[in-house]
This record gives C-alpha cells, sequence and structure tokens, in this order.
C-alpha cells in the first residue's frame, strides 16, 4: 500500500489478534487511501465483533471512517456487559464448542448448536436468519459480514468459556429449565407418563423428573447431578440468581 501513514494502538486484551511486532504501543501503518479503518483493523487480524470504541484524535468515530495521513486511532476492546440489540438473547456455537453448549443450556440459556461441521457459510446464514449471537474461537468466521452478532470464545477450557460469555453478555439464568441434548423446554413429568422410558433400577430410586418438549428425553437427578449442580451454583454465585 502507499496511501496516508496513521499511528494506530489496540486494548491490550485485543493483542492476541495482532503481530508480535505491533503488540506494543502505536504502530505506523501505510494504509491504500480507501480502505475504512474497519478494514484496516481486520487486516491486523482483530475481528470486528472484538472491537468496542474507536477514536481518532482522540474523538470517537465509526468504522466506516476512512483514515487520512497522520491521525492517531485507538481500538478499544468491547464494553462489558455488551448489549445486543432486538432480538432476545439467543446463541449459536460452532462444531467445537459442544461443553459449552450444553453448560449454557444448563443454564437456561437459548443455545444451538450442530455437532456436526456444517461450514462457515451456513453457520452465518443461521446467526442472521434467527438473530443469534454466534461464538466461535474461528477468527476468519467472525469476519464474515453475513453474522448477526458473534463473540471470539479466548479461552480453551470450558469453565473459563461459560464465564467469558456470562461476563460478557451478562445473560439472565434460569438452570434446569432447558434439554442439554437438543435446547429444547423441560416441564415436570409424573413417574408414570415416563415410566417406559426408565431402567427398573432408575424407576425405584427417583421419584422427581423432567422432560423436553421437543426430542422427549427424560431427566431426573441422577449420578452426575451433583457435578451440574457445582456448575450451576458457581454461575449463580458470580453472576446472579435466576430470573
Amino acid at each position: 500500500m502507499n496511501g496516508p501513514e496513521i499511528h494506530l494502538s489496540v486494548a491490550p486484551e485485543l493483542r492476541l489478534f495482532v503481530p508480535s511486532d505491533r503488540r506494543q504501543g502505536r504502530t505506523a501503518l501505510v494504509t491504500d487511501g480507501s480502505s475504512t479503518l474497519g478494514h484496516v483493523i481486520e487486516s491486523l487480524g482483530v475481528p470486528l465483533t472484538e472491537a468496542g470504541r474507536v477514536l481518532v484524535d482522540g474523538h470517537e468515530v465509526p468504522v466506516s471512517h476512512i483514515p487520512s495521513t497522520g491521525e492517531t486511532v485507538e481500538v478499544f476492546g468491547v464494553e462489558r456487559p455488551q448489549e445486543v440489540p432486538g432480538a432476545p438473547l439467543r446463541f449459536l456455537l460452532d462444531v467445537h464448542l459442544g461443553t459449552l453448549a450444553r453448560r449454557l443450556r444448563l443454564l437456561g440459556l437459548d443455545a444451538a448448536y450442530e455437532n456436526e461441521d456444517i461450514g462457515d457459510p451456513a453457520l452465518a446464514t443461521l446467526s442472521a436468519k434467527e438473530q443469534r449471537v454466534l461464538l466461535s474461537r474461528d477468527r476468519g468466521l467472525l469476519r464474515r459480514r453475513e453474522i448477526w452478532a458473534g463473540a471470539y470464545i479466548y479461552s480453551d477450557r470450558p469453565d473459563d468459556q461459560l464465564r467469558d460469555v456470562l461476563e460478557r453478555f451478562a445473560p439472565r439464568l434460569a438452570p434446569w429449565t432447558r434439554c442439554t441434548a437438543c435446547n429444547g423446554q423441560l416441564t415436570d413429568a409424573d413417574k408414570d407418563s415416563v415410566q417406559d422410558q426408565l431402567q427398573q433400577g432408575t424407576q425405584r430410586t427417583y421419584d422427581v423428573f423432567a422432560r423436553c418438549t421437543a426430542c422427549e428425553r427424560v431427566y431426573w437427578r441422577g449420578a452426575h447431578h451433583a457435578r451440574l449442580e457445582a456448575i450451576v451454583e458457581e454461575a449463580l454465585r458470580e453472576f446472579g440468581d435466576a430470573a
């Protein structure tokens, strides 16, 4: 490129996205004179889903701003909690985030998830069609223009991933109300109505059941309940009571 030279810096939390030689302080960049700041930011490796306020010479500008020679640009991270306009808060997770999807559902959050790789174009289209926040660790996927909203998942550890999403979006929690298998709504079920789906040991031991209104899977407080309850209690302690 042989155009205006600008000086750009990114917030500390965004520096993992940019090349190592551009992570400290302001970096001189030569632009092409026609690309927007949004394009320049993405060309550095920062998904726009992660960029918050952008200041040029101390004044906030949209990412559609076309930089001029000598401008000083500061790119901040997304403010938390992040407001998502429009539709009720709903998520869409890519194929690599199955554990996170199940934990979000455990807390009563609407979290769509494909357990097969349907491809980036289909995920982006589904995000737009259903107005879901697309969660992914794939920077390229988050750069697709057709997504409705998106968020990069910074950790590869499910505990940290869950904490990150809850802190970023501050959703209202309603544990034990969604099917962790299919995302459907759960409803109370009496023992007689689900008896044919239970093994004899479960029939003898448990009396309280719930059933998914979508896939009809039956739930009870079995061997794994204590581990799941610990996840729920920690989320409620850190991020508020259920709605």
